[in-house]
């Protein structure tokens, strides 16, 4: 993937703000670089999840000990299989950035925001067309 390469160098204490023109060359850097350790950071607690269940050893004496300690792993399985899906949708911000599209609404082409994506670099929609999506989706599931 070419997101694995810096295109720039970002100033330390760079941070976006609303003051300069949106998804410029700093803010499309400054959220590759934050997906991208955020997916490192995913990919390196699965491989730590992968090597602490070798580890574990299943022939535990005890049945409670045994039921306790598949429950904790079923557990932990759901939390990475919900992790590897969050690494394709980070993949895929990633492929926005390359292709230019990242930080706007996939629904209607107008920027997501700087503090939305702070706080969700993953977003592909704009906080209202992801409340009406919401409210769509409330609506059906009534029905």
């Amino acid at each position: 993937m070419t997101s694995q390469v810096s295109r720039i160098a970002l100033p330390p204490d760079y941070r976006p703000s609303d003051d300069e023109p949106f998804m410029n060359e700093l803010q499309r850097e400054y959220f590759r670089q934050k997906l991208l350790h955020w997916r490192e950071e995913l990919l390196n607690e699965s491989s730590e999840t992968v090597h602490h269940m070798q580890e574990e050893s299943l022939q535990q004496p005890d049945l409670t000990d045994r039921a306790s300690m598949e429950t904790d792993r079923a557990l932990e399985l759901r939390t990475r299989d919900r992790e590897r899906k969050l690494i394709s949708k980070i993949d895929a911000a990633l492929r926005r950035i390359d292709d230019d599209s990242y930080g706007y609404c996939e629904e209607t082409g107008e920027p997501i925001g700087i503090k939305r994506l702070e706080a969700r670099p993953i977003a592909t929609l704009s906080v209202d067309a992801q409340e009406r999506h919401e409210r769509m989706e409330r609506t059906h599931r009534e029905e």
